[in-house]
């Protein structure tokens, strides 16, 4: 039974951290799971995780990281990209997170 495109695998996830350079730990802390849990995650391989908010969180954790997952789709398997680097993610990141009022700061 094929994936359903929201459905992400074990081998996605690891080759998605791989892909952004994060350690197993920073995607764990930005998940909210645990490091082992992660690791089990990843060791899974082709298994999906349809409804697991675990994986959810892992999913959201790696996209907000700029990875965008691809489906199986049309003969071509599943895999990941960046949509950002890891410079980039991060300077969004905090330009998004520095808090105030958008015109707070700005120069007259």
């Amino acid at each position: 039974m094929p994936f359903k495109k929201t459905e992400i695998s074990g081998r996605q996830i690891a080759a998605a951290r791989l892909l952004t350079g994060i350690s197993r730990a920073e995607l764990a802390r930005a998940a909210e799971i645990s490091v082992a849990m992660l690791k089990e995650l990843e060791a899974s391989g082709s298994v999906s995780f349809p409804g697991k908010k675990k994986v959810a969180a892992v999913r959201k954790a790696l996209e907000d990281f700029g990875v965008i997952f691809l489906f199986e789709e049309r003969g071509a398997g599943a895999g990941v990209r960046l949509k950002f680097t890891r410079l980039d993610a991060k300077q969004i990141g905090r330009l998004e997170n520095e808090g105030g009022l958008v015109a707070e700061d700005d120069v007259p």
